[in-house]
């Protein structure tokens, strides 16, 4: 599912226009992202838990050439799904 798909998805089910909830979905998006960048964690029960946590430097290699590299330490977003979540896709992989 991409994000035109999503917005036709919520639309559909909400009995709302696309453009209006592309407006929505953007705004959210945007929102998350805002409180992502400040370091704080967004968490929607049931769902899951958006968060930032350091990634320390440490050295690499170049998987082309086996030398070693140095990668920098930075910030990496991390999602820690909520047990409804998880629920739903075990029984979704279940009925493959």
């Amino acid at each position: 599912m991409n994000k035109s798909d999503l917005i036709s998805a919520v639309a559909t089910k909400a009995n709302a226009s696309k453009s209006a909830t592309g407006t929505i979905i953007d705004v959210a998006m945007q929102t998350i992202t805002e409180a992502l960048s400040k370091g704080e964690s967004v968490q929607f029960v049931g769902f899951g838990t958006f968060s930032v946590q350091e990634r320390k430097a440490r050295t690499g290699r170049n998987p082309q050439t086996g030398k070693e590299m140095k990668i920098p330490a930075k910030k990496v977003v991390r999602f820690k799904p909520g047990a409804a979540l998880s629920a739903a896709a075990n029984k979704a992989k279940k009925k493959k």
